[in-house]
């Protein structure tokens, strides 16, 4: 069950601070697109989202879009920022958690996964050795396969709850 259980487990990413990841040695991040960023089906990018990205910047964060998604979805959203990205990432496989930490240049021990799903996000970010953060979905319009992943990731995290392994910070 550890591998499930992401370091900090947040509403939505304007809870994470860039200020804060700095305090604990994080100089990049490996961000997931769709439900974590924006809704599954919100082509483009919002201001809200923009801040943060720069707010990121402003800390020396580097960051990299990592997406299970095809590739004209991620660069349609990535390229207008200039932000890198990794489409159909295949997440939680290691194969694109290791492209990211390439295109970063960084070990994973100074670098977080940002993501809302415990299958894909949390799990290969922990199985790299990473600093996880689950947030929660955006939207509830998702891919077939991610309603099923959801319906897993309840039980887990219902579990992990009751178990007082995880707590959620508003």
């Amino acid at each position: 069950m550890k591998k499930f259980i992401p370091d900090l487990y947040v509403t939505n990413i304007h809870q994470i601070k860039p200020k804060d990841l700095k305090k604990r040695g994080i100089e990049g991040v490996l961000t997931d697109l769709d439900n974590t960023l924006v809704r599954w089906d919100e082509p483009a990018t919002t201001q809200e989202v923009i801040q943060w990205f720069k707010e990121l910047n402003d800390e020396g964060i580097k960051v990299v879009i990592i997406s299970n998604n095809n590739e004209i979805r991620v660069k349609e959203f990535a390229d207008p920022m200039n932000v890198s990205f990794i489409h159909k990432a295949r997440k939680p496989l290691k194969k694109g958690f290791v492209t990211g930490l390439k295109m970063l240049q960084l070990p994973a021990n100074k670098t977080a996964v940002i993501g809302d799903q415990v299958l894909t996000d949390v799990l290969g970010g922990n199985r790299m050795g990473m600093y996880t953060i689950l947030v929660d979905p955006i939207g509830e319009k998702e891919f077939l396969m991610t309603k099923f992943n959801r319906r897993i990731e309840k039980r887990i995290v219902r579990h992990l709850f009751k178990k007082g392994l995880i707590s959620w910070t508003r």
